[in-house]
């Protein structure tokens, strides 16, 4: 990471912490447990990953402020859903969608840099608009779709363990 500010690597830091945490609540959702820690530090990496991608000095609206933007949408659902609502009802279903939602975009915005910096990706992909890219990116969306859709079915309060 030579050559770049502490803020943009603060910003990297949050977002890998964040993804990875992600993926450990999505999975504690699929096996019906709630990992309050792990979906604290989701939660909070997530949202502090998509304030800060605001931060950054450019001059125009870019693709990645769109994304921030429904990320943190999403993520003010979840954290309503979850802290204030309780999971109750059908906020279940809405925590368990915007979370993995808020995981999504931010796992495409990972592969999306790691076209734009690791030489071999960027080789294969140079414009992003080639096959390697949108494989990865179809594999990403088709891997969320089905962990979504399989925690949404598989998260439920009758049946919620302790961490």
């Amino acid at each position: 990471m030579t050559g770049m500010s502490a803020f943009t690597v603060f910003h990297i830091l949050l977002s890998l912490v964040g993804i990875a945490a992600g993926f450990v609540v999505i999975f504690g959702l699929l096996l019906v447990k709630r990992l309050p820690g792990w979906t604290a530090t989701f939660l909070a990496t997530t949202v502090l990953t998509s304030v800060t991608g605001f931060l950054f000095p450019v001059h125009h609206f870019m693709p990645s402020h769109g994304f921030g933007i429904v990320s943190i949408i999403a993520l003010a659902l979840a954290i309503y859903a979850l802290y204030l609502r309780r999971l109750a009802g059908g906020w279940r279903r809405a925590y368990v969608i915007n979370a993995v939602l808020a995981q999504y975009l931010n796992f495409f915005v990972l592969i999306v840099q790691l076209f734009q910096k690791v030489p071999a990706l960027k080789s294969l992909a140079p414009t992003q608009s080639e096959g390697p890219f949108k494989v990865a990116q179809l594999g990403a969306l088709v891997l969320f779709v089905v962990l979504g859709v399989l925690a949404a079915k598989r998260f439920r309060m009758e049946q919620l363990q302790p961490a």
